[in-house]
């Protein structure tokens, strides 16, 4: 028997299978891609282009103003969905296609979906070289598009139009999947996704993808199980797994039901509400004094859903504890297994679900919960006086971050790089799941207005915040263009303390000399004094440049609910950061050096290592 074909170019074979892909949310089936970004050039706007045209009443297609950024703002999409939904991008060859990269590397780092679809080379090579084109002189079949290579989950060189059959077909397995999760790339050679071919009409049958939950392995539970029965200071590390298998509810009468503190990675963050009692907080370098004084001690950290990076283990140094156990409950082996822990391979919700029933009845002594609970109580206070509105005339970005909150209460609040992260780790304080949203991962520069753009996209009728400061502000803010183009609305908080504040204390705290980050310590022949709040205004953005944190906070407050674009400027003071909570973070000092700083500071530093863990 025949099978029924439909004869389509490549690109209009992609655009097709990818409208037939769907989920479910809340018990409603929708389009698993919730749209496609664009910047069209040679490459791909004949092929792509056109294809897109054809299904643009159900697939949208969304114009980007820098490839990199709109790659940023489809991972801020999937993110704020919890992967259940997520975006593609397609880019012409070479530069336009290197753009985005970085923001694979992001995904790849943080395990977020997001389908890579840029233009490439001819396959029959006839023109070569064409324009663009980067070229080996020992390999023919190489491209720019290799660089994708490391940084995808998955990659794949079209050269053929009927290898896009099993190229989409293992793109979505990867992009559901909850342990290979991260970017995938199919590189389009330009004359392919021209050519036709017919295609089984079976190629495009809607399918539905819903999450795969995997249930642990009986004895690697029974031993993780054990472990945290004789455990006399346990505590629970909540990560981004925890959100993305919607686990918050199953993590909340876990601790509750006995007696475990919680503390929260960057990407774990708002796992459990700021008011819960036994949610201590941040952990780690970045980490409350709570989450940090139990973290010292405990004898056995069940740790969800996290790849425990060096900022949430204090470069391996925060855990004192020497008979420390560690149980890994995560999808992916790979992170499950880390610092020698005892692995629980399973889904969040479902490991924590097995995990209370075979824990009934057994709580931890309540001495190690009311430590806990008082710990908690002193950090509020500590955060509290941080977080206090001051008429200084340069605020401290705690002293920001208490006016953002109290200006806008339901905020979901959206950051990535340079000192900020930090401090939100510490001072805000989320309310519900998904409120706080961080790139700190890749602690990618350029991220913030981008990824902010992509959460309003996915959710609409929440009031989203970007905190962002001057330097990564300059470094990429085209997407106000794109927001205001949409629609969208978006507040956008720019924190101005006159350079790279983050970097400059690093750079003092290791010895160095204030050089090459703050505008003042630079080489220059004039002092820039951006004003930001007209540029913003430039790209269809409604700014002001407010004078207080007391203006800040009413401006903010006045705009809840309008609609468009808003931008608010505030300077900053570049040095001040909140003292209390934090821990050591190992950055290689230098062993030698003419001047006195870096001598102590490294004599700082080798004491420092002594108390990082060997395995």
């Amino acid at each position: 028997m025949s099978q029924k074909t439909v004869r389509l170019t490549m690109a209009q074979a992609v655009a097709r299978f990818m409208t037939a892909q769907m989920t479910v949310i809340d018990g409603e089936t929708v389009p698993i891609f919730g749209g496609f970004w664009a910047i069209f050039g040679h490459g791909n706007v004949a092929g792509i282009g056109e294809a897109l045209h054809g299904v643009k009443d159900t697939l949208p297609t969304y114009r980007g103003q820098n490839e990199q950024s709109m790659a940023h703002a489809a991972i801020g999409y999937a993110k704020a969905s919890f992967r259940r939904r997520f975006m593609a991008c397609t880019t012409s060859i070479g530069p336009g296609a290197l753009n985005m990269v970085t923001a694979a590397a992001l995904a790849h780092v943080n395990r977020i979906p997001v389908l890579l679809l840029p233009g490439d080379v001819f396959a029959n090579r006839l023109p070569d070289p064409v324009l663009q084109q980067v070229e080996s002189f020992g390999d023919g079949t190489v491209s720019a598009n290799d660089c994708f290579r490391p940084v995808s989950r998955y990659f794949d060189r079209i050269t053929r139009p009927e290898q896009i059959i099993p190229a989409l077909r293992r793109a979505m397995q990867v992009l559901t999947d909850p342990a290979e999760c991260g970017p995938v790339t199919l590189s389009l050679c330009q004359d392919v996704q021209a050519e036709a071919y017919d295609y089984p009409e079976s190629f495009f049958a809607q399918k539905v993808w819903v999450p795969r939950r995997i249930m642990p392995d009986a004895d690697e539970f029974a031993e993780a199980a054990a472990a945290i029965k004789l455990a006399k200071k346990p505590v629970i590390i909540a990560g981004g797994g925890v959100l993305y298998s919607e686990a918050s509810e199953a993590l909340s009468e876990f601790s509750q039901a006995h007696g475990i503190p919680v503390m929260e990675t960057q990407a774990g963050k708002s796992s459990l509400p700021h008011a819960h009692r036994l949610n201590m907080g941040s952990v780690g370098v970045t980490g409350s004094s709570a989450s940090n004084l139990l973290a010292e001690e405990a004898d056995v950290v069940l740790a969800v859903g996290t790849r425990l990076q060096d900022f949430t283990t204090g470069s391996w140094a925060l855990f004192q504890n020497p008979d420390l156990k560690i149980v890994g409950l995560n999808v992916q082996v790979f992170d499950a297994m880390k610092h020698n822990a005892l692995p629980l391979v399973a889904d969040a919700r479902v490991g924590l679900e097995a995990l209370d029933a075979a824990l009934t009845g057994w709580q931890v002594d309540s001495a190690w919960t009311d430590k806990a609970l008082t710990a908690k109580d002193i950090w509020i206070g500590e955060a509290d006086e941080a977080r206090a509105a001051s008429n200084v005339e340069l605020p401290s970005d705690g002293q920001v971050i208490g006016a953002v909150q109290r200006g806008r209460t339901k905020a979901t609040l959206v950051c990535a790089s340079g000192g900020l992260p930090g401090e939100l780790h510490k001072l805000w304080r989320a309310d519900g799941p998904g409120s706080y949203h961080l790139d700190y991962g890749f602690s990618t520069m350029g991220y913030e207005i981008a990824g902010g753009v992509g959460v309003a996209l996915a959710r609409p009728d929440e009031d989203v915040v970007v905190m962002v400061g001057d330097g990564s502000y300059l470094m990429m803010n085209s997407e106000i263009v794109s927001a205001a183009m949409m629609g969208l609305r978006l507040t956008i908080v720019v924190l101005d303390n006159a350079g790279y504040g983050c970097i400059n204390r690093l750079q003092m705290a290791t010895g160095g000399a204030n050089f090459n980050n703050l505008f003042r310590d630079t080489y220059h022949v004039n002092l820039p004094n951006v004003d930001f709040a007209a540029h913003a205004a430039a790209m269809g953005a409604t700014a002001k440049k407010v004078a207080s944190v007391s203006e800040l906070e009413t401006a903010l407050a006045e705009s809840e609910g309008a609609a468009g674009v808003h931008v608010f400027v505030i300077d900053t003071d570049p040095l001040i950061t909140t003292e209390a909570g934090g821990h050591w973070w190992d950055v290689a000092v230098p062993e030698v050096s003419e001047r006195p700083q870096v001598n102590a500071a490294r004599e700082a530093y080798v004491k420092a290592l002594k108390a990082q863990r060997a395995g």
